[in-house]
């Protein structure tokens, strides 16, 4: 074998499967190189020194014996390990590079040049550990990485000091923790031509969602200039969820959410000094605008389901943009190591029962809750102080709080975005996490008792004093088959991927008004009448909310749409029945800028609401806003799964008028597939159900309202609870009787509500009656689905 055979492999020679040779981080960007360059995916030229090249170096300066000195005087008690790493990487540093070796090295350096027309190119020179990306051990983050090296002596000089990082202090521990011999370990060194993304952007995604493991999402994280701000949780990212269903049709865009990050900071080239790169402050433009544009959001989606494909596993992957010519390339690719390796057989759900005042809030990294004492640590010099058991404060994480974060309960940064070191370690460990909450080590303080919360979707929060929460495991394992067509309710769409692996026919009920209230908070009125806005607050706030929107309806419709989509998205292509917003006037006029808009009613659950809003002056415009955002979900982001339904229409007439409404705004029933149901929660939808039956294509039955209106009690009222009752004679009869009149006219009927699992007697009323399906919450599907079972088995 020649030398340069020996000692360095260009990427195009290289396959996953020789990482004994260059390590798992080069052998996969060959595997790539090899067989994905060639269908669209960009990838930046390169060449890997091999093992064979570390050994040559080692042997060359007799550091095999001093190694093993070093090591065997630690093991022994005889030197700290921090002693032991640093001699260990002063020999390295300080070792010459043999002639065979270094001359291979730069004479691929130059052709690496060449390729590019370039006297010396700029690379990046990363580590490439041969231990590394195992299936039950990953080293990536614990060896260093050089970024815009630039010239021969540079190059060598970041050669030696890849190599000594092989003897971090983490790596040591790390090794033998893992019981990995220090000497059948080598570190190759991967030589890669530059992006520019300091002039551009970058960021890291993976192939599934990070948090709940759905297999059909791809989370993408993306900031300003170089990506090692990214990984390390410097800079609060950008963030985008894309449904990869969707992704071949090239007449949609299956964008589900669009999170913009502060990108306060970005890492450039550095002018001059020691280091290559650094850090400086983004323009307020920049940290307003998206990094990445729907198109190229796209793009990386595609790319990562591809590689996916190709791996045959779900994918942690970096990206990169250069500035000079807007190119998108990979950079990185390496097998997700956490929710890909998680039971699938059960699902554990945290419920927060008793909770103080909301301190901080973030990104919540894990669904678990905890409750503790702080500890704050800014600085990795004072790790030392820290208290085993607590819940670790600091700014950001690295490699290097590696052992204080495996003591810790619960981990809370100021900075960072999901795919950053905290939130990637924080998984891998097991612990829920917040990052990026901006400003918990100002606002938390040591010893102060909290409950750290991560169970109530994307935001989590911290509150104040130890609080109270339950723990219910559900088991997937052997769930039985129902002609009964049990589905999900669900609201919150920050939730919504926790419970994909249930097996449930679809959402049954999702609230518009839940999303509206908690992702979008202003009233959709003040955002079509802003001019006439009289509230200086309300103003002041939806211009800070709506920034970048030209036109501030367009910022309701988005945000409506995404919400509602990471909903639809869950149980496609099976059907999402979207309620049409029903807030009562006094919850109206609780959103930003509402008050001014809504009138005054002595009671509003009998008042402007549901229905009766859609047509009138008053809300017009706002539900055009409402049916924008549909036929965005449907018609531009794909998911035509979605059923309309209408809630407390109180009168064929007024079934009319809305039907007349929704066409007028582009939802005409029937066409491109869609679906309109109304809700039966008023004894006029029942005695008139053949009526309705005639307009709408399915009902849902809303046992709350038709119980109060069947039976004359305010559903609220306190004092007439025992009166407050599902299973009266008289409610079961209106629900029989629409069960009955939407069969024998051939459309849709369903129930939403909490009854069937608390009375086992009430599901089996209605399988009896015929009902199609029984929406219920999340938790109580697997109850439902075996008291629904039960009840088919003794017809």
């Amino acid at each position: 074998m020649a030398a340069s055979e020996e000692f360095v492999i260009w990427f195009e020679g290289l396959r996953r499967k020789d990482g004994e040779k260059v390590g798992g981080k080069n052998s996969s960007l060959g595997e790539m190189v090899q067989t994905l360059k060639g269908h669209g995916i960009n990838v930046p030229d390169g060449f890997a020194t091999t093992s064979g090249a570390y050994w040559r170096f080692v042997d060359a300066n007799d550091l095999r014996d001093f190694i093993a000195d070093q090591i065997g005087a630690w093991e022994n008690g005889d030197a700290s390990l921090a002693e032991t790493g640093k001699a260990i990487r002063k020999a390295f540093v300080k070792a010459t590079w043999p002639k065979d070796l270094a001359e291979t090295i730069l004479a691929s350096y130059r052709e690496l040049s060449g390729k590019y027309d370039m006297n010396e190119a700029d690379v990046a020179v990363r580590s490439s550990a041969t231990a590394e990306d195992l299936p039950d051990a990953s080293f990536a983050g614990q060896q260093e990485s050089f970024l815009n090296i630039t010239g021969e002596k540079a190059l060598l000089d970041a050669c030696r000091r890849c190599y000594a990082s092989l003897f971090t202090d983490r790596a040591i521990s790390y090794r033998k923790a893992k019981g990995f011999d220090h000497f059948k370990v080598a570190l190759s060194v991967g030589v890669q031509k530059m992006v520019r993304a300091d002039i551009g952007a970058s960021g890291v995604m993976f192939s599934i969602d990070t948090e709940t493991g759905f297999d059909r999402a791809v989370l993408i994280n993306a900031a300003w200039g170089l990506g090692e701000n990214v990984v390390q949780g410097a800079v609060d990212p950008d963030e985008y969820t894309v449904f990869k269903p969707l992704l071949d049709n090239e007449n949609l865009m299956p964008i589900l959410e669009k999170k913009r990050g502060s990108k306060k900071i970005k890492m450039i080239y550095a002018k001059s000094g020691d280091n290559p790169v650094r850090n400086v402050n983004t323009s307020q433009k920049e940290r307003d605008a998206q990094v990445l544009s729907d198109a190229e959001i796209i793009q990386l989606a595609r790319w990562a389901r591809d590689i996916e494909g190709h791996y045959e596993c779900p994918m942690d992957i970096e990206w990169a943009r250069d500035g000079q010519n807007g190119g998108l390339f990979i950079v990185q690719a390496r097998p997700e190591t956490v929710q890909s390796r998680l039971d699938a057989g059960e699902l554990k759900h945290y419920t927060v029962t008793k909770k103080g005042k909301a301190l901080v809030s973030g990104l919540a990294i894990g669904d678990s809750v905890v409750t503790g004492e702080v500890s704050v640590i800014k600085s990795v010099k004072d790790i030392d102080k820290f208290v085993d058991g607590s819940i670790l404060v600091t700014d950001t994480t690295d490699p290097d709080w590696v052992p204080i974060m495996k003591r810790a309960a619960a981990i809370v940064t100021d900075h960072g975005g999901r795919t950053s070191h905290a939130a990637i370690v924080s998984r891998e460990l097991g612990l829920p996490a917040l990052v990026g909450t901006g400003d918990a080590t100002q606002t938390l303080h040591d010893e102060q008792e909290v409950t750290v919360s991560c169970a109530e979707g994307d935001e989590g929060f911290v509150y104040e004093g130890i609080g109270e929460y339950d723990v219910e495991t559900l088991s997937l394992d052997d769930i039985p088959e129902t002609r009964t067509k049990i589905m999900l309710n669900v609201g919150n769409p920050s939730a919504a991927f926790r419970w994909w692996r249930l097996p449930a026919e679809g959402v049954g009920l999702a609230r518009m008004e839940f999303v509206i209230n908690n992702w979008i908070k202003v009233h959709p009125v003040a955002l079509t009448r802003f001019d006439k806005l009289e509230d200086d607050g309300a103003r002041k706030t939806i211009e800070e909310l709506t920034r970048g929107y030209e036109n501030k309806g367009d910022y309701f419709v988005d945000r409506l749409a995404q919400g509602l989509a990471k909903i639809a998205a869950t149980y496609y292509p099976k059907p999402t029945i979207v309620r049409m917003s029903d807030f009562k006037t006094n919850e109206y006029a609780g959103l930003i800028g509402g008050a001014q808009f809504e009138p005054q009613e002595e009671n509003p659950m009998l008042g402007f609401r549901g229905a009766s809003r859609y047509y009138s002056d008053r809300y017009r415009d706002g539900f055009a806003l409402e049916c924008r955002a549909i036929r965005k979900l449907r018609e531009e982001i794909g998911l035509d799964n979605v059923v309309v339904m209408i809630p407390f229409c109180r009168s064929l007439e007024e079934a009319d008028k809305v039907l007349e409404v929704m066409a007028e705004n582009g939802l005409l029933r029937g066409e491109k597939g869609l679906q309109v149901y109304v809700m039966c929660e008023i004894p006029s939808n029942v005695i008139l159900a053949e009526e309705f039956a005639k307009r709408f294509d399915g009902f849902s039955i809303g046992s709350n309202d038709l119980t109060q209106l069947t039976l004359g009690v305010d559903r609220d009222a306190g004092s007439l609870s025992q009166l407050f009752d599902e299973q009266d004679t008289a409610v079961k009869w209106m629900i029989g009787h629409v069960i009955e009149a939407a069969n024998k006219a051939g459309v849709k009927i369903g129930l939403c509500g909490q009854a069937p699992s608390d009375h086992p007697e009430f599901a089996a009323f209605l399988v009896e009656k015929g009902i199609d399906t029984i929406s219920v919450t999340p938790d109580s599907f697997l109850e439902v689905k075996e008291v629904v079972k039960r009840c088919e088995d003794q017809r």
